[in-house]
C-alpha cells in the first residue's frame, strides 16, 4: 500500500497553444520551451487512457471525489466537439468510482454558446483570467497582433452571468502587476459579481526576480494589503482566495491554495503528448523542472505519487528552507509557491523570492482583522468559549465512553464536579487546558481516547480534592495528568488511582504505587498569576509544526525557568501594564521546543505558547505581541472555508 498523499487533482493539457500572447505567461515566456515540442491538440486515445489511470487509481484509494482542470495553452482552442468527446470519456469512467468536479481554465476569448452547451451537459465549471479593469488588463494580455482581449473576455463573462449559465461560472484569476492600482483592479473584477477572485503573484524565482518599482521594499505586500482593505470596506461581498486562505491559516485551519501554507499538494498534470508532470509552474524555474520522465501509457497515477519531485512538495514543514521553519508566519505562508523558491544555486531550498511580502502581507492581515475583532472574542471570552468547546465535545460522545471499562464511574464524578460551583473551576482549569481541544472532537475514535477521558477526569478530581477511585486498562507507560505530572508505569494495563484530600496513589497489576511521578511545574509572575512549563504531555507534540524538545532534565528546566522569568521581567520593563492589554496573548501554558525553532503560537490552543529551549527574552518580547494579534483568530468556534484550491492557473 502506498504512503504517498493521494493525488486528488488533475489538470489535463488539451491544447499547447494559446490565442494570446500574454507576455507573462510561465507556458511560454518562461524557462521551460517543452510546449513546442508536443502535439497542438490532445488526442482522443490518449484522454481515454488518462479516464482509465486515473479510475483506476482513484477507486484503489477509495477517494471521495476528484478534480480534473481542462487547461492549455487555451483549451477552448480545442473547439466544442472535441471538448465534448474529452468530458465524456472522463465522466463515463470516473463517474461509477468517485464524484468528479470536471472544470476549464480559460482566457474566454473564444467562449461561445456551443462551448457552453458542452459545458452545461456535463457541469463543467469555467475560470477566466481576468487582470482587472481594460488598462490593467491590457498591461500584459494582448493578442497575438497587439490587440485588446479586454472586450471579448467581458462577453464571455456576460455570458457565464447569463442565468443558464451562472452555476458554471467559477471565478475570476488576476495576475498581480505593481504597477496596477490596487483598488480599481478590484473594484473593476468586484463590479463583474463573480462568485470567487483569486490573486496569483507572478511567476518568478531569485535567478529572474519579480519587478519592484517605486522603491518599496514591499511592494506585493503594499498592493495586496490596499485590496485587502478595500475588501473589508466593501464587506468582503466577493470571495477572495489568497484573503481566505491567510485567515483560515491563522485560525488553526487548512490553507486553501497551493501558494500558501504547508499542505501537502495533490497535484497532477497530463500533457498533449500523454506525459506526467509536475506543477506548471515550475516551468518558470528551468527547462525541464516539471518533468517526471513518466506517461499515462508506461505508468499509473501511483507510480506518479511516489516520484522524488512529487514528494518534495508534501512535506509540509520538513519541505522548506531553515529561515522558514522559523519564521512566525510559515503555516500561513508555507515558504511561498514551491517555483517561487527556486535559485540555480540552491534549487529549492530557499525562502520564496516573495519572503518579505508574504509575511509583511500576512502580518498586515493579522494586525487588521484582531484591530477589528469584536471584543465578544477577546481574552476571558475566548477561553470560556474553549472550554464550553471543550465540555460539548466530551458530552456529545458519553453514550460511547461510558461503554468502556470504568467509564460510567467516571462520568458521573465528571459530571458531579462539573455540577457543584466549588470544584466546577477545577473543571474549567483542565477543559480549558490547551491541548485537549485538537482531540476532542473523535475522542472515543483516538487509540487510547477511553484512557485519556479518564485521565483527565482523575485529574480534576485530584485538583479538586475529591475521593474517588476510578480503574481501567491503559495503553500506553506514561500516564499523563493534564495540567498537573505523569506518571511512568512498569509496564502497560490496568491501572487504578486512588484519589484523597492529599493527593492520589495508583496501582498496577499486583504492585502498588509502581510509578515514577513526575509533576509538572508553573512559573509565578508575581502579579497572581502562573504560567505552566509541560514538557511531558503526549498531546503538545502535534500542536507545532517544529519539533518539541523531549522531556528536559532538571537542570536544562531550571535555565529555562529562569530565561522564561527573565523574558517576563523584560516584558514588565519595555511594556508596563501588558497584562491589561485585550490583544496581549493570555499564555497559560508553556511548552520547550527543539532549539532554534524560535516562538510558536499552539495550533489550536489559543493559550498554549511554544518556546525553543534556547529562546532569548528579547525575542520573547519582539514576538509575543504580535501572536498576541491572533487571539481574535484562534476562536474554536470555527466555520469551514472554502475548498482548498492547489492549481495555479494564471
Amino acid at each position: 500500500m502506498t504512503t504517498a498523499p493521494a493525488l486528488q487533482q488533475l489538470v489535463l493539457k488539451v491544447h499547447s497553444r494559446c490565442d494570446l500572447a500574454c507576455d507573462h505567461c510561465y507556458v511560454y515566456e518562461h524557462a521551460d520551451q517543452s510546449w513546442s515540442r508536443r502535439p497542438k491538440i490532445i488526442s482522443q486515445d490518449t484522454v481515454e487512457q488518462v479516464a482509465h489511470r486515473l479510475a483506476t487509481y482513484t477507486k484503489e484509494r477509495e477517494l471521495p471525489t476528484v478534480s480534473v482542470i481542462l487547461h492549455g495553452g487555451e483549451p477552448l482552442l480545442a473547439g466544442p466537439l472535441r471538448l465534448r468527446h474529452i468530458c465524456e470519456a472522463l465522466t463515463t469512467a470516473l463517474a461509477p468510482v468517485t464524484a468528479l468536479d470536471l472544470r476549464i481554465h480559460t482566457n474566454g476569448v473564444q467562449l461561445g454558446p456551443r462551448h457552453l452547451e458542452v459545458f452545461r451537459e456535463f457541469d463543467v465549471k469555467v475560470g477566466i483570467s481576468l487582470d482587472g479593469d481594460r488598462a490593467a488588463n491590457d498591461r500584459h494580455r494582448l493578442d497575438h497582433r497587439g490587440r485588446s482581449s479586454y472586450d471579448r473576455v467581458l462577453r464571455a463573462i456576460e455570458q457565464l452571468r447569463d442565468q443558464q449559465n451562472r452555476h458554471l461560472f467559477a471565478g475570476l484569476l488576476c495576475t498581480v502587476d505593481v504597477e496596477n492600482d490596487p483598488v480599481a483592479v478590484h473594484d473593476a473584477l468586484t463590479a463583474l459579481n463573480p462568485p470567487r477572485i483569486d490573486y496569483l503573484l507572478p511567476h518568478s524565482t531569485w535567478d529572474t526576480p519579480p519587478p519592484r518599482p517605486g522603491g518599496s521594499p514591499t511592494p506585493y505586500a503594499d498592493w495586496l494589503l490596499a485590496v485587502f482593505d478595500r475588501w473589508e470596506q466593501q464587506g468582503r461581498t466577493v470571495p477572495v482566495r489568497i484573503f481566505e486562505s491567510v485567515l483560515s491559516t491563522l485560525d488553526g485551519g487548512p490553507s486553501l491554495t497551493e501558494a500558501l501554507g504547508l499542505a501537502p499538494s495533490d497535484l497532477a498534470v497530463v500533457e498533449t503528448d500523454g506525459t506526467f508532470e509536475q506543477a506548471d509552474s515550475l516551468k518558470t524555474a528551468y527547462d525541464g523542472a516539471a518533468g517526471t520522465g513518466y506517461d499515462v501509457f508506461r505508468h499509473s497515477f501511483t507510480e506518479l505519487a511516489e516520484h522524488p519531485g512529487v514528494r518534495s512538495r508534501q512535506l509540509g514543514i520538513d519541505g522548506v528552507s531553515d529561515t522558514c521553519r522559523t519564521c512566525p508566519v510559515v503555516e500561513s505562508c508555507g515558504g511561498g509557491l514551491y517555483a517561487h523558491r527556486y535559485s540555480s544555486s540552491r534549487g529549492f531550498d530557499n525562502p520564496s523570492v516573495f519572503c518579505a511580502d508574504l509575511r509583511t502581507f500576512i502580518e498586515g492581515v493579522t494586525e487588521r482583522v484582531a484591530r477589528r475583532a469584536p471584543a465578544s472574542l477577546m481574552r476571558d471570552e475566548l477561553r470560556f468559549s474553549y472550554v464550553e468547546l471543550s465540555r460539548r465535545l466530551i458530552t456529545g460522545q458519553i453514550d460511547r465512553l461510558v461503554v468502556r471499562p470504568g467509564g460510567d464511574k467516571a462520568w458521573h464524578l465528571l459530571a458531579r464536579l462539573d455540577a457543584d460551583e466549588r470544584t466546577r473551576p477545577h473543571v474549567n482549569a483542565v477543559l480549558g487546558y490547551p491541548y485537549l481541544l485538537p482531540v476532542l472532537s473523535s475522542l472515543w475514535l483516538l487509540p487510547g481516547g477511553a484512557a485519556l477521558f479518564m485521565a483527565i477526569t482523575v485529574a480534576t478530581a485530584v485538583r479538586a480534592g475529591t475521593a474517588a477511585t476510578l480503574s481501567w486498562d491503559h495503553p500506553h507507560r506514561e500516564l499523563h495528568l493534564p495540567t498537573l505530572g505523569t506518571v511512568v508505569l512498569p509496564e502497560r494495563g490496568r491501572v487504578e488511582v486512588t484519589v484523597t484530600e492529599e493527593g492520589f496513589r495508583i496501582r498496577s497489576g499486583a504492585d502498588t504505587e509502581p510509578g515514577t511521578w513526575r509533576p509538572l511545574e508553573s512559573i509565578d509572575l508575581g502579579d497572581g498569576t502562573s504560567v505552566l512549563v509541560d514538557d511531558a504531555d503526549p498531546l503538545r507534540r502535534d500542536s507545532y509544526p517544529v519539533p518539541v524538545a523531549p522531556a528536559l532534565a532538571p537542570a536544562e528546566l531550571d535555565v529555562f525557568r529562569e530565561r522564561l522569568r527573565a523574558a517576563y521581567g523584560l516584558l514588565d520593563a519595555r511594556k508596563p501594564g501588558w497584562r491589561d492589554d485585550g490583544d496581549m496573548l493570555d499564555v497559560t501554558t508553556v511548552t520547550p521546543l527543539a532549539p532554534g525553532a524560535g516562538l510558536w503560537l499552539g495550533s489550536h490552543g489559543y493559550a498554549a505558547l511554544g518556546l525553543a529551549a534556547d529562546f532569548s527574552p528579547e525575542e520573547f518580547v519582539r514576538e509575543l505581541p504580535r501572536m498576541g494579534r491572533r487571539i481574535p483568530l484562534a476562536a474554536p468556534d470555527r466555520t469551514t472555508g472554502p475548498k482548498r484550491e492547489t492549481v495555479d492557473h494564471g
